[in-house]
């Protein structure tokens, strides 16, 4: 079996995924997703008729985040037409997931060159604002009741409630999540991998992350009121279901504490990110030098009820596979969806705390879901080189209680 290097990663900076405050919100996803691919071809001269597919990550396939937006923004970013693409969808997970195919199809033999990433422009999400989500839809009500389906923000406070963590633990993992992405920012630790987008007319759209919020401190997280007490109480169809109800159907006993707010969340934003993939022969020819490989990937899923939980034995299985011990590992990346599944994912591997997220996380930048799984496995090889560590290991809870994993080793 060959091995499945990453030549290059690059991402767009965050935008702020809230109509008419956002400097993405009237950039049309398809050219966020052009945007990246077009740098990677540029930055490393490629031949777009070798790449045998671009993997494509995006949660809601709707509206202008519809048909195809692989394929679509190959063909905006000007790639040969013989370079095929598809989206696919594993909620949060998609953009770690496209890059795991990516390489399963070059460690296979059966592919030298593949673009994987994925776009999502949650600022549009309003305009789909009509379409029932999935996890409550009352005409599923055999799937709901089975499994009681919930809201991910209700799943985090349950979780919370469960572990016995508390909202002050949760917040100081908030405000230390925006102090390292301040001090990246500071530092220019993302540089490397950050590429400006412009509007159609040539002018700068946004050439740096527009989310983070330097000066939160623990004391102004404090006062911020949970955001999901209301929510979990509020009627979802005539039969009078609720969120709280919902997840009483698989936890009665549990007295939901709401610790959960938008200050130790994930932020809502629009962005994209590509990684280029290619076996040693091919990337050899090309004379490209080869800044990591990928070592191990896996898929995991755990309670669809609590969600979020999935990301440690996901961790667990990946190093399995890898034949790797946690102290194998010199950096971590778990997406702060919400802070509880970081401070759940550190409190149980028991890890070093200044070996996780160390440039800050999704709490202080946000989280475009199609996107963020692609934007940590390039932030992850930026710092193992800035570090001149050796492995990285990357994961995410994901919709459905699911999480994807990747082992990546700097080369």
């Amino acid at each position: 079996m060959t091995e499945a290097w990453i030549i290059d990663a690059c991402r767009t900076p965050r935008g702020i995924g809230k109509p008419g405050r956002g400097a993405l919100t009237t950039i049309h996803p398809q050219r966020l997703g052009s945007t990246v691919l077009k740098a990677l071809a540029e930055r490393n001269n490629v031949n777009t008729a070798d790449v045998a597919d671009v993997i494509w990550g995006c949660n809601v396939q709707r509206g202008q985040n519809g048909n195809d937006m692989g394929r679509m923004s190959a063909l905006d970013a000007g790639y040969d037409i013989t370079s095929s693409g598809v989206t696919l969808d594993r909620f949060c997970g998609s953009g770690i997931t496209t890059v795991n195919m990516a390489a399963a199809s070059i460690m296979s033999g059966m592919e030298d060159l593949v673009v994987a990433g994925g776009c999502e422009m949650m600022s549009g999400y309003g305009l789909l604002s009509g379409d029932i989500s999935p996890f409550v839809d009352s005409g599923n009500e055999h799937l709901r009741d089975m499994y009681g389906q919930s809201h991910q923000g209700i799943c985090a406070d349950t979780i919370a409630t469960i572990e016995g963590i508390s909202r002050e633990d949760l917040d100081s993992l908030a405000a230390v999540s925006q102090e390292r992405a301040a001090h990246a920012i500071a530092n220019g630790y993302f540089d490397k991998s950050l590429v400006p987008v412009y509007h159609d007319d040539g002018t700068l759209a946004l050439d740096k992350d527009e989310f983070p919020r330097p000066s939160t401190t623990r004391e102004s997280l404090s006062q911020l009121n949970p955001s999901f007490e209301k929510l979990a109480q509020m009627p979802l169809d005539e039969e009078g279901a609720t969120y709280a109800k919902l997840m009483a159907v698989k936890y009665p006993e549990v007295d939901i504490k709401h610790v959960h707010h938008a200050g130790n969340s994930s932020g809502v934003v629009d962005g994209a990110a590509a990684l280029l993939l290619a076996s040693p022969e091919y990337a050899t020819k090309q004379g490209w030098t080869p800044r990591a490989r990928v070592v191990a990937f896996c898929n995991m899923g755990d309670c669809p009820s609590l969600m979020l939980n999935a990301p440690v034995p996901a961790a667990k299985r990946v190093l399995a596979k890898a034949g790797l011990e946690k102290a194998d590992i010199d950096l971590w990346e778990i997406n702060e969806a919400f802070a509880v599944v970081a401070e759940k994912f550190i409190r149980d591997l028991e890890l070093d705390r200044d070996t996780v997220n160390v440039n800050g996380g999704a709490m202080a930048l946000g989280h475009p879901i199609g996107a963020t799984g692609a934007m940590l496995i390039g932030t992850m090889v930026d710092e193992l080189e800035r570090r001149q560590l050796k492995r990285g290991l990357i994961t995410m809870c994901a919709g459905g209680g699911m999480a994807p994993a990747i082992i990546v080793e700097r080369i």
